[in-house]
C-alpha cells in the first residue's frame, strides 16, 4: 500500500490541477475589441499609435474595463475605473506587483534602483530614500530649479536680440532638455553636467534623448519579442539585454557605464562628507546620511545607492522636459489661458518686489491659484507615463466603481481575476474619466479646478490631487513634490518672460509612446524629442 500511496497522491495532484485550470477566474465574458493578430494581440495599438488615442477609443466603446489579447491570444486586462485603480494601488499593493518584463525594461534604464525593486526590496529602498523627498527638503530645492529656469530666458533673450520680427521659431524642447537635465544633476547630486554649455560631460551625452533612443516606435518584431520574455527567466531576459546589439540597447550600455562611473565618484565623496561631519542638501547625500543610520539587511548595500542615481537622473528628467514642452503647445494654443497665467505671474513678482524679496518661494507659488490651476490641468491632460503595468500575484477580485454589462447580458460590480494576470493601468484614461472630472474630462479647462462643482469626486486614487499621473499608494513617485516644485519654477519663469505661439508645425506633432510620452514630429522621429514653437518677448505692464 505505501508504494502506490506517491501514485494515488501523484494522481490527485494532478486532478487538482485541472481543476483549478478549468475553475479559475476568466475573462471571457468581459467586453473587449476583437484582435487582428493571434501573435500581437492588441499591443501594436497601444504601443505603436499616438500615445492615448487606443485608450480613449476603448474607454469610449467598453468602458473602464476592458478584455485585451497579448499575443498568443493570452487575455489581459485594460483599466481605468477609480475603484479597481485605488484597490490595484493602495488596498492591495504589493499583491500586485510589475511584470517581469517590464521589471527587466527597468533594471536597463535604471539598474536595481526604486523602480526595478519589488516586494520586500522595495520597501526596504524606499524607507531609506524617502527622507530626501519630504517637503522641506524639496521646498529647498526651489533655488536651483528657479537658476536654471532663469539660464533658459538669458539664451533665449541673447537669440531674440537684434531680430528684427522680435520672435524666433525654435524647438523649445532643445532647450528646456539640457536645462531640467543640469537641474536634476545639482539638486540630486550637487554635480554640474554643462550641458548648457559647450562643455558638455559624458554623462549629459549619455542622458542625451535617452528614453526615445531606446523605446519610440518598436517594431512589430520588437513588440513580440518583449512580450514573449514574459514566459522566459528574469536571468536570461537580463543576460540578453546586457550582450545583444542594437542602437537602443547600445546607448543604454553606454549610460549605464557612464552614469556608474561618476555615481561611484560621487557616492565616495558624499561617504567622506559623512565622515567628517559636512553635508549638503542634495538628494544623495541625504540618503548616504538615512541609509547609515540603518543596520544589517535593511541597509542598501553600494550597488543600490549607485542604481538610484540613474534611476533618479532619468525619472527626474524625461518626465519634467516632456511635461513643460506640453505645457508651452498647450498655453500656445489657448492664448488667453498664456495671458491670464501671465498676469498672475506679474502681480506676484511686483509683490515680491514690494516686500523686498528678490524671488519666488513656494509659499507664493501655493498662493496662485490659476497657476495651480494650470499645472494640476497640465498634468491631468498631458500625463508622463501614460500606462502603468501589473499582474496579480494571486487569484483576487476587483472592484469596480461603477456596475458593468458583461458580454452575456449580467451586470457585475466586482471581477474575479487570476493569479498572473496581466493588468495595463490607463493613467491618460483615468485622467479622462468623465466620472471624475466631468463631462468636459477631454477638453484642456483649468477651470475646473477653480470650481469646486467641476472638481475631482469620487475615490481617491493618486497621490497628487487625484491625479493619477504620479501613481499611487505603496509604489506612488517618490519625487512627485521635487516633480512639483521644478514644474512651477520653469512655467513661471518662461511664462513671465516669453509669449508662445504655434507653428506651422502644430498639426505634425506627435505624441510618441516611449515608455514617457514624447513630443516628436512627424516624419522626423529619427529627431528625436522636438517641440516647435514660435517665442517672442512677453508684454508687460509696468
Amino acid at each position: 500500500m505505501s508504494g502506490e500511496l506517491p501514485v494515488v497522491l501523484g494522481v490527485l495532484a494532478l486532478l487538482y490541477a485541472v481543476y483549478r485550470l478549468w475553475t479559475r477566474p476568466s475573462l471571457s465574458d468581459i467586453p473587449g475589441p476583437e484582435p487582428t493578430s493571434f501573435w500581437l494581440g492588441h499591443l501594436p495599438e497601444l504601443f505603436q499609435e499616438q500615445s492615448g488615442d487606443t485608450d480613449f477609443k476603448w474607454q469610449e466603446e467598453y468602458g473602464s474595463v476592458v478584455r485585451v489579447k497579448a499575443p498568443f491570444g493570452e487575455d489581459m486586462l485594460w483599466t481605468c475605473d477609480p475603484k479597481a485603480l485605488q484597490y490595484v494601488f493602495q488596498t492591495s499593493g504589493y499583491n500586485f506587483p510589475k511584470q517581469p518584463e517590464r521589471r527587466v525594461l527597468s533594471r536597463l534604464v535604471g539598474d536595481t534602483g526604486l523602480t526595478w525593486a519589488d516586494g520586500d526590496t522595495h520597501k526596504r529602498q524606499r524607507k531609506v530614500m524617502l527622507p530626501a523627498f519630504g517637503t522641506p527638503e524639496s521646498k529647498a530645492l526651489l533655488p536651483v530649479f528657479r537658476h536654471y529656469a532663469e539660464q533658459v530666458t538669458l539664451k533665449w533673450r541673447d537669440m531674440l536680440t537684434g531680430h528684427a520680427s522680435g520672435s524666433i521659431k525654435m524647438n523649445v524642447h532643445e532647450y528646456i532638455a539640457p536645462a531640467t537635465l543640469e537641474a536634476i544633476g545639482e539638486a540630486a547630486f550637487d554635480y554640474k553636467l554643462g550641458v548648457l554649455d559647450d562643455k558638455t560631460s559624458e554623462l549629459g551625452r549619455a542622458y542625451s534623448n535617452l528614453i526615445a533612443t531606446i523605446f519610440s516606435a518598436p517594431s512589430n518584431a520588437k513588440i513580440f519579442m518583449q512580450n514573449v520574455a514574459h514566459y522566459v527567466p528574469m536571468g536570461i531576459q537580463q543576460f540578453f539585454y546586457d550582450h545583444l546589439p542594437g542602437k537602443g540597447l547600445d546607448k543604454a550600455r553606454w549610460n549605464r557605464v557612464t552614469a556608474r562611473n561618476v555615481a561611484n565618484e560621487l557616492l565616495e565623496a558624499k561617504n567622506d562628507d559623512l565622515l567628517t561631519g559636512k553635508g549638503n542638501r542634495d538628494v544623495m547625500s541625504i540618503l548616504v546620511r538615512e541609509n547609515a543610520k540603518e543596520s544589517g539587511e535593511s541597509r542598501m548595500n553600494h550597488d543600490e545607492i549607485v542604481s538610484q542615481m540613474r534611476t533618479i537622473m532619468l525619472a527626474g528628467q524625461e518626465t519634467t522636459s516632456n511635461t513643460l514642452s506640453w505645457a508651452l503647445l498647450e498655453l500656445a494654443k489657448q492664448p488667453h489661458i498664456q495671458s491670464r497665467l501671465r498676469e498672475e505671474v506679474h502681480a506676484m513678482e511686483r509683490t515680491i518686489r514690494e516686500r523686498g524679496d528678490a524671488d519666488f518661494t513656494v509659499a507664493d507659488f501655493e498662493a496662485m491659484p490659476y497657476l495651480q490651476a494650470v499645472l494640476k490641468e497640465i498634468l491631468r491632460f498631458y500625463p508622463a507615463v501614460p500606462h502603468l503595468f501589473r499582474q496579480s500575484l494571486h487569484d483576487d477580485v476587483l472592484p469596480l466603481s461603477k456596475p458593468m454589462m458583461t458580454r452575456s447580458g449580467k451586470v457585475v460590480t466586482e471581477i474575479p481575476i487570476r493569479a498572473g494576470l496581466r493588468i495595463i493601468l490607463s493613467v491618460c484614461a483615468y485622467n479622462r474619466e468623465k466620472d471624475v472630472w466631468g463631462e468636459d474630462a477631454h477638453a484642456f479647462n483649468p477651470e475646473r479646478w477653480l470650481d469646486p462643482s467641476k472638481g475631482k469626486r469620487g475615490t481617491s486614487v493618486g497621490v497628487y490631487s487625484n491625479l493619477l499621473t504620479f501613481a499611487g499608494g505603496v509604489r506612488a513617485c517618490i519625487g512627485w513634490r521635487f516633480a512639483i516644485y521644478e514644474l512651477q519654477a520653469f512655467l513661471t519663469e518662461l511664462v513671465s518672460n516669453f509669449q508662445f505661439e504655434l507653428t506651422e508645425d502644430v498639426n505634425r506633432v506627435c505624441k510618441t509612446s516611449a515608455i514617457v510620452m514624447v513630443p516628436t514630429l512627424e516624419g522626423e522621429l529619427e529627431k528625436g524629442a522636438q517641440m516647435p514653437l514660435r517665442v517672442s518677448l512677453a508684454p508687460r505692464e509696468e
